[in-house]
């Protein structure tokens, strides 16, 4: 018997429950994973709350590391004890054990430790599609990244720093102001004390930035919008405060011909090929020292919502993981 957290309910962190499985065999093309070390992000909040519908009763999760367990038939990449990482995984990450396609996982080198992978996986990859495809941030560019001192962000600010690029930085407080300027951001904005555009408008000398990378949701696209230059990007890629809804699009005609785009990594890593070469692009950055993955947070499988609640509160910094 083995734990997985589940839920049979869609509401708050209280409706997350730990049941005992029996792992499930792997089948053809599959593999097993015994995790090590399970990420958290916001996806799961959303998932569990409802905003993005499961099939109940479901396990949670989709990201994790840890070492292959048992093979199926016709897998050719793996072979049991491997150590692999995943971001895309079936829902039931938070679990000891999960079994899923091998098309998933990636081999993870040696030098990448099971907690970093796991706390720094999905938001790596993210901000690899972000800042490297969505919008190729270069030498000289001068971008705006709400939440500069979550798991994403604090990724992103390293990231962008290593390309050449001036991050500005929304924060809450000034602990995470001094947490995103460690990360390499060039500057910051406490939401909670400054108006967002005006400040952006101060530091650019009125031209505004050409990309806004957003994951709060409905609290921030008006002001995003407001920090653009003409014809500038607004990525909108999370939902933290809530889904953005009744988008005008006289707005972006006003605003100066902007552009908007809702990406999300399945959209960018939708074939193995790809999958490959934006694990490869990341995995390069962590081993390069450029990019390191701060674990703010580490609960145990059995804290679960406890994680979560505090995640949904802005109470963490960096990445949260749970350990097994």
């Amino acid at each position: 018997m083995a734990r997985q957290i589940q839920f049979a309910q869609t509401g708050g962190p209280e409706v997350l429950e730990v049941a005992d499985v029996t792992p499930r065999d792997p089948g053809p093309g599959e593999i097993r994973i015994a995790n090590r070390a399970v990420g958290l992000n916001f996806i799961d909040i959303y998932i569990r709350s409802g905003l993005y519908p499961a099939n109940l009763p479901s396990g949670l999760g989709t990201e994790g590391a840890g070492v292959v367990d048992a093979v199926g038939d016709g897998v050719d990449d793996f072979a049991e004890g491997d150590r692999v990482a995943y971001a895309q995984g079936p829902l039931g990450a938070y679990a000891d054990f999960i079994t899923m396609d091998a098309e998933k996982a990636i081999a993870l080198p040696e030098a990448i430790d099971f907690e970093t992978a796991a706390g720094g996986m999905l938001k790596g990859l993210t901000v690899q599609y972000l800042i490297r495809q969505t919008y190729a941030i270069g030498e000289g560019d001068t971008i705006l990244f709400h939440a500069a001192a979550g798991g994403v962000g604090s990724i992103a600010c390293q990231w962008a720093h290593a390309l050449g690029a001036h991050v500005i930085g929304t924060v809450s407080n000034e602990d995470k102001a001094s947490i995103a300027q460690r990360n390499g951001a060039w500057m910051t904005i406490d939401y909670t004390r400054e108006s967002v555009p005006e400040r952006v408008l101060e530091l650019t000398d009125g031209a505004g930035v050409p990309v806004v990378y957003d994951s709060v949701g409905k609290d921030t696209w008006s002001d995003s919008l407001a920090c653009l230059s003409k014809r500038g990007l607004m990525v909108s890629f999370g939902n933290a405060s809530g889904p953005v809804e009744g988008v005008n699009l006289v707005e972006l005609n006003k605003g100066g011909s902007l552009f908007v785009t809702r990406p999300s990594l399945g959209g960018y890593a939708d074939t193995r090929e790809r999958f490959e070469m934006m694990c490869d692009d990341f995995f390069a950055v962590l081993e390069s020292g450029e990019v390191k993955i701060n674990i703010g947070q580490r609960f145990g499988l059995e804290e679960a919502g406890k994680a979560q609640e505090a995640l949904a509160n802005r109470e963490t910094t960096g990445s949260t993981i749970l350990t097994l």
